[in-house]
This record gives C-alpha cells, structure tokens and sequence, in this order.
C-alpha cells in the first residue's frame, strides 16, 4: 500500500454514509449489522482495478466532480480515507466509490487499504 495517499483508518464519518448508502440495499437492521461489521473490521488492502472489477460498476471519468475533488486532495498530499466494501456478488462499494476512481487514474496497480465484510449476518 502507498501510505502517501492513504489514512490508517476510515473517517467517523465514512460510516454513516456507508450506512446510508446500504439502506438503500438491505432493510434497516442488515444495513447497521453490516455498518457495525466494517466499524470493527481489519484494514487490509486490495488493487484498485481487481475492486473495481469486482463492483461491477462503471469507471467515471476524471472530470467527475468528486472524483476531480479527490485527485486535488492528492495533489496536495492530503490522505485519503480507506474504502468500505461488503463482499458478494457483485462487490458493494459502501464509501469510498469516488476516492476508488481516483486513485484508478494515478494507477490501476496502486493498493488500497479497504475495509472487507460478508454480506451474510452472523
């Protein structure tokens, strides 16, 4: 992992938005079992073109508002917070889907520290 460009762990606030985000997914109460799994998981890391494979999802382009935001934040050497994924079929992209896309444009290669869960409750 490339530490110049990364933060040791998620933002406080890159959790409710993952919340947010996996409500739209799940009922309620998988969203927040699932919030408090990433909450409390290891920090690993994974290439950023095997995540964005895995997603599914489409690569923005640069000029993309948030991507373009995350790009100057790199620009000026300020750190990233570490993407929430949720592990099935296709991979959830919890937080962190434009910071994701950035990084892809510095290099596809580049590891990104990341946050992993199953999706199934335990």
């Amino acid at each position: 992992m490339d530490t110049k460009y990364w933060m040791d762990d998620p933002e406080a606030h890159d959790f409710p938005a993952a919340m947010d985000y996996l409500e739209l997914v799940f009922p309620s109460r998988t969203a927040k079992q699932l919030t408090d799994k990433l909450r409390k998981a290891k920090t690993i890391t994974k290439k950023t073109k095997d995540i964005l494979r895995a997603s599914r999802l489409p690569l923005l382009p640069p000029d993309n508002i948030h991507v373009r935001a995350n790009l100057k934040k790199v620009m000026k050497n300020l750190k990233l917070s570490p993407v929430l994924l949720i592990r099935g079929d296709p991979l959830i992209i919890a937080d962190g889907y434009h910071r994701l896309i950035a990084i892809y444009y510095l290099s596809e290669d580049l590891e990104i520290p990341c946050r992993l869960v199953d999706r199934a409750a335990r």
